[in-house]
């Protein structure tokens, strides 16, 4: 697996802004009524980013190398690679869903149904972009160290056989 890429994150960022954009704007023409902006989800991401800090100080701790310490299963390695992977992307795609939510729902921020659908987009992008850092920072910490290349290994050395 390749680390993921910043520009991958930014793509999927602003895929998620066209969608948050234009959803609210035809459940306003369909139903002639504001989009409603759930605070349970915003508490979710943020419950999420907590679980994901958790699992992420758990892992590091077991990947410290430190004595006594019971190393990472490499298979549960390996998923929890995975699944911090997905956890980024996935990240990415509702802060830009929600930023876009925002930018629908800012010019009618000084009328009361505005202003609260504008704070709960902006608490929840919030919490989506804290959940895609802690998902980039597990990834991070799980990275297998590059093998030391030929030119750094000494010369005189002879070859081993």
């Amino acid at each position: 697996m390749k680390p993921t890429r910043v520009l991958t994150l930014v793509y999927l960022g602003f895929a998620g802004v066209i969608v948050g954009f234009f959803l609210p704007k035809i459940w306003d023409a369909l139903t002639q009524r504001y989009m409603p902006v759930s605070w349970l989800a915003a508490i979710v991401l943020w419950m999420l980013a907590i679980a994901l800090l958790i699992w992420t100080l758990l892992v590091r701790h077991r990947l410290s190398g430190k004595p006594g310490v019971t190393r990472l299963d490499p298979i549960l390695a390996a998923n929890t690679v995975a699944f911090s992977m997905a956890a980024s992307r996935t990240g990415a795609l509702v802060a830009g869903f929600y930023v876009g939510v925002l930018i629908y729902f800012l010019p009618n921020a000084d009328l009361s149904p505005g202003r609260a659908r504008v704070i709960t987009a902006i608490v929840a992008g919030v919490g989506a972009l804290v959940f895609m850092a802690i998902a980039l920072w597990l990834e991070r910490i799980c990275r297998i160290p590059e093998p030391p290349s030929d030119e750094s290994l000494d010369k005189s050395d002879p070859l081993p056989g």
